[in-house]
């Protein structure tokens, strides 16, 4: 079993190196999808993701219960969450103990069985947002991935589409 994190700016090319992984296991596919459509933006978004992908993946919808939907899918072929940020911001809109949860994840990532592929986004390299909320996202975000990257057999960080190995 592998737990891979593959982390990166916006547009990297950080989905596309999560899904080249996740393929290269045996078995079908699992796409498990945190982001939500809200808007037509995000609808346009979520289409062009799943046009790239094709029909092969399995897919399901989890904007907030990561941890039971890693558990149920356990067993069959790779995971792909896409993408650990937005399934961040979903846990803090919702008012939800984000640290308790990204806790659980962390808990459970080295006890599945099937190999599981993390995108996750590097929020943290600009400048210090002028808002608390917004602070308070990127630190969030920043603490989340040290957890998550601690217990990753393998961590890449993408740019330009070139992934660059860090763990």
């Amino acid at each position: 079993m592998a737990v891979i994190l593959i982390t990166g700016g916006a547009r990297s090319g950080k989905s596309t190196r999560a899904e080249a992984r996740a393929r290269a296991f045996s078995g079908q596919p699992v796409y498990l999808a945190t982001a939500e459509a809200l808007d037509g933006e995000m609808e346009a978004r979520i289409a062009k993701h799943r046009a790239r992908r094709g029909t092969d993946w399995i897919e399901r919808e989890v904007p907030l219960d990561l941890v039971p939907a890693l558990l149920a899918s356990d067993g069959g072929g790779a995971r792909l969450v896409d993408c650990l940020t937005l399934w961040l911001s979903n846990l803090m809109h919702a008012e939800r103990d984000w640290e308790h949860e990204v806790s659980e994840l962390a808990e459970a990532l080295p006890r599945l069985k099937s190999p599981v592929v993390l995108v996750t986004n590097e929020v943290g390299l600009g400048i210090v947002p002028d808002n608390a909320l917004a602070r308070s996202f990127r630190d969030a975000a920043g603490i989340m991935n040290q957890i998550i990257a601690s217990v990753a057999d393998e961590v890449e960080f993408v740019v330009a589409g070139l992934p660059m190995k860090l763990k």
